[in-house]
């Protein structure tokens, strides 16, 4: 937060050539192609909703809370003064103050309570938290996904899910009968498997009443203070999905101990953990033995989340760096006056403008998937395509924005380093990048209409633009041959990716943005670092579109 009259005339100079705080910026106004985006994917009944979300998550007051958030990390307290075992994370007031910032504006419940376009809604809201504070939206977003495991379920998931689609945030550790809304976390992997969960070696005991007992430990638990736990043991019928609580229904303390906080790279406000099970109390959820097909569901929605994050760090690094440059001046000039800084904003812009139609796409789909065979086939591939590819691309514009910044970009007083170390973070979770096109070739091999779905969406641009047709001929040719061997996923994931987001913006953006982007992309004129591909766009027009609409 700005200081009030700061003093700018000093002993030895004057203070000057500074560019004012990008703070009391409008997230949602200030974004033309994030407004357009939500208005084609249907939740344009949000506006107004999203106009107040929007002004809150870009003022001075919310960044505060971001910075002291990170700079007073999660504490662990495995026992209270008394030598008593509590298992109990405390978080700085700041994290708290964001994660009611975020949850009573309803990000992990909008898409449950009935709304229309209620996906879009969430994904649109999560968009712009993810640019106040990303870690926070961790637990947000598991609480989201958490509820398409839980929904169809009978007791006790029903009664969770009641209190996990209340648009309010209860920090109390204390059982969920007690609290006025629940949060929801996840517990899957260990150390042995990792990505394989079916190596878990957790073991589930029935105890014959509904609920089993749990003896293992857990390589990764995020958000550990969370009021409930889906989680995967190993039962008598095979791996299974079980939710575990905080508290015992007798309201007793669940033996779940955290043995450590993870010293993270990044997500520094958020906790992350290992735990053990030491007969853990615990309903199941899906039959025995079906653990991996009852959770994937939860999985396919925080992979979504995993497409909108990346989407919105690239959002919050270019309009920074924008802000900058239209702010500073060097040799004369203002930064964004001078040709090759232009060259650089120009493709950062297209870049993020691509990022954020795909991911509102896939958004879209979710909506619509209950009622449309072909929207469920699409979601199912360009969900994981959107993952891969958006988090691949994320770091290097983060650096890029950063390096627009000058050394200002590289101290811990910019929100440049903080951004920095969260790019990797989406890429790795719920799948690093191999897992990840592993999953869109399986898909393609068992469910061949998923991969028409794609091709029918970028065959309605047929004729627009000859780079674009020119690459989908080749997509095609592709899946003529068969041509899906394992090794060549990652190239099958990002060439899906670029023939989305190129139609995409044949269809949607203005020719300007569009035809740079295929020739930037989906072209041999194209060049490998940011700067080198917009030699002949209308560079003017690019910015000017990407630049915060203030």
């Amino acid at each position: 937060m700005r200081p009030r009259e700061p003093r700018t005339t000093l002993e030895t100079h004057e203070v000057t050539n500074q560019p004012p705080p990008f703070e009391e910026v409008n997230l949602y106004a200030s974004d033309l192609g994030l407004r357009e985006a939500i208005e084609r994917a249907g939740a344009g009944g949000a506006e107004n909703r999203l106009q107040v979300f929007g002004s809150r998550v870009g003022s001075a007051e919310v960044a505060e809370w971001a910075i002291q958030a990170n700079r007073n990390p999660p504490e662990l307290r495995n026992f209270d003064r008394y030598g008593h075992r509590i298992d109990e994370v405390s978080y700085h007031p700041a994290y708290h103050n964001l994660m009611e910032l975020g949850l009573t504006n309803g990000i992990a419940c909008a898409a449950w309570t009935g709304e229309s376009a209620g996906h879009t809604v969430h994904a649109a809201l999560l968009f712009l938290m993810t640019q106040a504070e990303p870690s926070v939206c961790c637990p947000m977003s598991m609480t989201y996904a958490g509820v398409a495991a839980l929904q169809s379920r009978p007791d006790p998931a029903a009664t969770w899910v009641q209190s996990l689609t209340r648009p309010a945030y209860d920090p109390a550790s204390r059982p969920m009968a007690e609290k006025s809304a629940a949060t929801l976390g996840m517990a899957m992997t260990e150390k042995q498997g990792g990505s394989d969960v079916r190596a878990n070696t957790t073991a589930a005991h029935s105890l014959g009443d509904g609920t089993y007992e749990l003896v293992g430990h857990k390589w990764f638990c995020s958000a550990p203070m969370s009021d409930g736990f889906l989680t995967l043991a190993q039962a008598e019928g095979g791996l299974t999905c079980f939710l575990v609580p905080r508290w015992r229904p007798d309201g007793t303390r669940n033996p779940i101990h955290i043995m450590r906080l993870k010293d993270k790279l990044g997500d520094r406000a958020n906790a992350s953990s290992e735990i053990e099970y030491h007969g853990a109390m615990a309903w199941r959820v899906g039959e025995e033995g079906r653990g991996v097909r009852t959770i994937i569901e939860m999985v396919q929605h925080t992979r979504l989340d995993c497409t909108v994050a990346p989407a919105a760090q690239m959002r919050q690094a270019v309009a920074n760096a924008c802000w900058h440059a239209a702010h500073r001046t060097a040799f004369q000039r203002r930064l964004l006056d001078q040709p090759l800084m232009r060259q650089v904003l120009a493709d950062l812009i297209l870049e993020s403008e691509a990022a954020t139609a795909l991911a509102f796409r896939i958004a879209q789909s979710f909506d619509a998937r209950t009622t449309d065979a072909q929207a469920a086939a699409f979601a199912r591939v360009a969900t994981p395509v959107g993952k891969y590819w958006l988090n691949k691309r994320l770091p290097n514009l983060v650096y890029e924005a950063m390096e627009a910044h000058g050394g200002a970009g590289y101290v811990e007083e910019s929100v440049m380093p903080r951004i920095y170390r969260q790019a990797p973070l989406n890429s790795i979770w719920e799948g690093s990048g191999n897992v990840i096109c592993l999953d869109v070739l399986r898909a393609l091999q068992r469910a061949p209409e998923a991969g028409e779905a794609i091709l029918a969406e970028v065959a309605a641009t047929r004729g627009h633009n000859a780079h674009l047709d020119a690459f989908v001929d080749a997509l095609k040719d592709r899946f003529k041959s068969n041509a899906l061997a394992e090794a060549d996923g990652r190239r099958l994931t990002e060439d899906l990716a670029l023939a989305l987001q190129g139609s995409l913006l044949i269809r949607h953006a203005p020719a300007a943005v569009a035809d740079a982007f295929c020739v930037a992309r989906l072209s041999a004129e194209g060049g490998y670092s940011y700067g080198t591909s917009v030699r002949d766009a209308d560079v003017d027009s690019i910015i000017a579109r990407g630049m915060p609409q203030l």
